[in-house]
């Protein structure tokens, strides 16, 4: 599978699912652990074998000066907006199984333009079965968006994915475990979701199926080391020319949220070959990481990294290589303040398709990100804070340019 960094978007879904699926594995043992158990002291509800933890946050209340990131020659709109997103996670005590799930709404309102507002919602099942020396992990998830899909398409395109996906592991010593894996995801747009042209239904509608091998070191009870083979297919239902087959290796780290250092890294080597004799293949480094340390409880470090394989809406330019980083820093100033800022970089780098009219082959568009905000405690769980961002890509195409800032405030409980 393709690895890279995560816009929260589903239009590459196949390298999320592919991420999700190699550190669910980096998680099962015959002793359950980060996720798939609570945590007593982070539970906020307990009912019975139930526990729950809500959490809800204002991530904005403020303007959006570039609502549709259109280019600075078509006079960019300007609108109030706010997001609210309200979720859970929950886990059932079953006997000696876990069921874990979670829900998740985004709330995207704006107050002039009505097309923009969204409600954005995904639902999460899995179950937990650890035995002696064997253990087993199911998992499905369901997302219903009109959400952005990803850097490349600025249209809010409902879209649908439905993934589930299993591991089965075996502990061969005392703290190396063998697993295999499976994983099946299909991805669907609506049928009048569109942009620049292009129906999103008939290039992007697609099903992604994997499986895998995997070998686990538990070298700690926070760290845990995964050497994953994995081999996939992608099959479009309406554009064939996308189908594609390709092989990952990869090692992942995996740590607990109590380890000085704490997420996941994944680092590996895709062999990425399209169906179609006149698409390039791919064959190079993947990667995705998401880790953060804290110095001295009052100053958090917290970055990701991703490298992968996404599929373009363009029939030209089928697919591009995504590359990019995020760094956030949050410092304690005093009592209750805090100050944060962070910076990103997307690079999105095109091939194309043999013999194709291009006025830009090679294409590569980049998308930077930097911002920042002060916030205040009211107590553990409730932030306010005041947030300004700004976004913008640069591309050979000039229509494809734009700038935005948004600025506002946010409220967060229990984030």
């Amino acid at each position: 599978m393709r690895a890279t960094s995560g816009s929260t978007c589903v239009a590459p879904r196949t390298a999320l699912a592919s991420l999700l699926a190699l550190f669910s594995i980096g998680a099962v043992s015959a002793r359950a652990q980060t996720g798939d158990v609570p945590d007593p002291a982070n539970v906020r509800v307990q009912i019975g074998p139930l526990y729950l933890n809500p959490t809800i946050a204002l991530t904005n209340l403020g303007v959006d000066d570039n609502v549709f990131n259109d280019p600075a020659s078509n006079a960019p709109k300007k609108d109030v907006t706010l997001t609210l997103t309200p979720k859970s996670d929950l886990w059932l005590h079953a006997g000696p199984t876990w069921v874990v799930g979670g829900i998740r709404e985004d709330l995207n309102w704006y107050q002039q333009y009505s097309s923009e507002r969204s409600a954005n919602t995904t639902f999460t099942l899995g179950w937990r079965v650890p035995l002696t020396r064997l253990a087993f992990k199911l998992n499905s998830a369901y997302t219903n968006s009109r959400e952005r899909p990803g850097f490349e398409i600025d249209a809010r395109a409902q879209h649908t994915a439905f993934r589930y996906d299993g591991a089965i592991e075996f502990q061969t010593l005392s703290r190396t475990f063998l697993g295999v894996t499976a994983l099946r995801e299909r991805t669907n747009f609506d049928d009048n979701a569109a942009f620049r042209g292009a129906n999103l239904h008939d290039e992007l509608n697609r099903v992604s199926t994997q499986y895998g091998v995997t070998v686990r070191e538990q070298l700690t009870t926070l760290t845990s080391v995964t050497f994953s083979g994995i081999r996939a297919r992608d099959r479009f239902e309406f554009s064939p020319l996308r189908n594609a087959d390709y092989t990952n290796a990869l090692v992942s780290a995996e740590f607990g949220p109590t380890a000085l250092i704490n997420g996941s890294a994944s680092v590996g080597y895709t062999n990425f070959q399209p169906i179609e004799s006149g698409l390039p293949a791919f064959r190079g480094l993947i990667a995705a990481v998401n880790l953060s340390y804290t110095l001295l409880e009052a100053t958090k470090f917290v970055g990701t990294v991703g490298r992968g394989v996404q599929y373009s809406y363009d029939v030209n330019q089928p697919y591009y290589v995504q590359t990019g980083f995020t760094v956030s820093i949050a410092q304690q100033i005093f009592g209750p303040f805090d100050l944060v800022g962070r910076v990103g970089r997307q690079s999105l780098d095109y091939r194309d398709r043999t013999g194709a009219a291009l006025t830009t082959p090679d294409r590569s568009d980049h998308v930077s990100t930097y911002g920042g905000g002060v916030g205040y405690y009211f107590g553990k769980s409730l932030r306010l804070g005041f947030n300004v961002d700004n976004t913008k890509r640069t591309s050979p195409l000039q229509d494809r340019t734009y700038q935005g800032l948004r600025y506002g405030t946010a409220l967060t409980y229990g984030g």
